[in-house]
């Protein structure tokens, strides 16, 4: 049972869309608001567009229908009162299919007399809002173009999204029939001739609509200087092509099985279209999404004919849902980085002390040679900062299983029901902190290590080891995760760029330590040793033929 103090921050929430109905309760206590937590998930899959069709012809949503809602409805609310929901905390919301119903009005009333809760009808222009929204909280910073595929219709627009302040356009979002549910009608409507102008038709809309929105110029050249533009798809359909992309990725099996922050090139994108045939074997494909399939495919070969500069897409978890419950969160709250609030209930007192020492530990930018410095995405501020508050989370573990924990913590362990992270910074906090224990792996954990390696690369594969060592090594030092005021200025590190004359000029790292604590003098000599080992070319990624850099270490008295 919830504590009672706890659920007060309880929000509850039936998202009635196109193809289901959603039912939700999440914890927006501050300290983890800005990653919603979910509390109690459950679907129904009463589809209310299906309801509204027979033989092709548009007809009142049935009591039948009707009566299967209410049910579901009456179970959610005695599941709210059993977490002790505050009442004032539920919202039923609800999109095209009841707004676009024949007897929309009596539906609604009906359910407000059998639950007390009134059905907030979003409008067409805020159903877009909203669930750009639900894209905006799903990421840590976004720009680009984002579309939502619900059952009965598709939402576009753009977006600028940078620590919780989010630009949409003025116009909102444009609304086009081209949902999922809605495109398998209107294909088998329109027979195997009628493709082509459908597909005319889509392409031109979609092309308008880039128009239309009045994309800022900012944007638009950001897009030419990214080689073009990044997609930002949410929705069931959009989620289940994710899903497919996933299961015919190069790396196979792909190591993270969420498809918030996954990522593909157009490349990848476009030419599955017309090869993947078999999507009920599919990881989370169901088989009605399986039977959208066909629609989901016209509809992306379409938006790929009308918007030809795409550059990559992005896949969200965000929609209706995400959005209404990031909307209600305070600014503050919004500005956060998503990994930094995942990682924030794990931190201790000395936090602030060890992400200087590690941020110390990190070389700054080589002066002649850039291919040789850390990918941005490890050295960023949250970053650092949500790899010292994780760095003692794992700390209890026993040996035999700590460091394949650590690697599997962001994937399936303790930050895998965080919301807003990109796969990068999932594979990444996964190496370093796999690292950081040890790295030492069964069989069977080596091969998901394998796997996140071929994700992010040698290169990134290689400075996450290193910056999981230096983890380590702070760790070992202060053990309690304790550091005295005295030993912040007694303590310091400072890592260089620095040329070692072998057979001929080799650029290294100097890890140098200053300690004047001689009772850690035994642990800082362990730590200069397992730095220079990262170095060796026996471990560098790949073994000695691999990516790596040599490290060299000093204790500077």
């Amino acid at each position: 049972m919830a504590k009672q103090k706890e659920s007060d921050h309880y929000q509850a929430l039936v998202d009635m869309g196109s193809n289901g109905i959603r039912f939700s309760i999440s914890n927006l206590s501050p300290q983890t608001a800005r990653l919603m937590p979910t509390v109690y998930q459950d679907r129904s899959g009463i589809s209310l567009y299906d309801a509204q069709y027979q033989a092709g012809k548009k007809v009142s949503i049935s009591q039948t229908i009707i009566d299967q809602v209410l049910k579901a409805l009456l179970r959610f609310k005695r599941i709210c009162e059993d977490y002790h929901v505050p009442p004032g905390n539920v919202r039923i919301v609800a999109t095209e299919a009841t707004r676009n119903a024949i007897n929309s009005t009596a539906f609604r009333q009906q359910i407000e007399e059998a639950t007390a809760w009134k059905v907030e009808l979003l409008a067409k222009e805020d159903e877009g809002r909203i669930g750009a929204m639900g894209v905006a909280s799903s990421f840590g910073s976004i720009k680009g173009l984002v579309m939502d595929l619900g059952g009965g219709s598709i939402q576009m627009t753009w977006m600028i999204s940078e620590k919780g302040h989010v630009q949409t356009s003025p116009k909102g979002a444009v609304s086009f029939p081209y949902g999922a549910a809605a495109m398998m009608r209107r294909l088998d409507e329109a027979g195997t001739e009628g493709h082509e102008p459908l597909r005319m038709e889509m392409s031109t809309n979609f092309e308008n609509a880039l128009e239309d929105l009045e994309v800022p110029e900012n944007l638009r050249q950001n897009a030419d200087a990214e080689g073009g533009w990044t997609l930002y798809l949410s929705g069931g359909g959009f989620r289940g092509w994710g899903y497919i992309l996933m299961s015919m990725h190069s790396i196979n099996p792909y190591p993270i099985p969420i498809i918030n922050g996954f990522r593909v090139p157009r490349s990848s994108f476009l030419p599955n279209v017309k090869e993947y045939s078999d999507p009920e074997t599919t990881f989370r494909i169901s088989s009605r999404r399986a039977s959208q399939v066909p629609a989901i495919t016209f509809l992306i070969k379409a938006l790929a004919e009308s918007i030809p500069s795409i550059a990559y897409i992005h896949f969200a978890q965000g929609g209706i849902r995400e959005g209404l419950l990031f909307s209600s969160l305070p600014a503050d709250i919004q500005s956060q980085h998503p990994l930094v609030a995942a990682t924030a209930v794990y931190a201790l007192d000395s936090s602030s002390s060890f992400y200087q020492l590690l941020k110390a530990s990190i070389p700054p930018a080589h002066k002649s040679d850039s291919s040789k410095d850390p990918p941005a995405a490890l050295t960023s501020p949250h970053f650092i900062l949500s790899t010292v508050q994780l760095l003692y989370a794992h700390a209890s573990y026993p040996k035999d299983i700590s460091a394949a924990a650590a690697l599997r913590s962001t994937t399936t362990g303790i930050l895998g029901n965080a919301h807003g992270l990109s796969h990068t910074d999932r594979a990444l906090l996964a190496l370093v902190m796999c690292e950081r224990c040890g790295a030492e792996l069964s069989s069977t954990d080596e091969q998901l290590l394998i796997k996140m390696h071929e994700l992010v690369g040698p290169h990134a594969s290689w400075w996450a080891k290193y910056i999981g060592r230096a983890a380590g090594g702070i760790a070992t030092l202060f053990p309690a995760g304790v550091m005295r005021e005295h030993e912040e200025s007694e303590l310091c590190v400072a890592a260089t760029w620095t040329t070692v004359q072998k057979k001929e000029a080799v650029q290294a790292i100097s890890f140098d330590i200053r300690n004047g604590t001689p009772d850690v003098d035994s642990a800082v000599g362990d730590w200069r040793h397992e730095m220079e080992k990262i170095g060796k070319k026996k471990n560098w990624i790949g073994g000695r033929e691999g990516w790596g850099i040599k490290v060299i270490t000093t204790d500077v008295r």
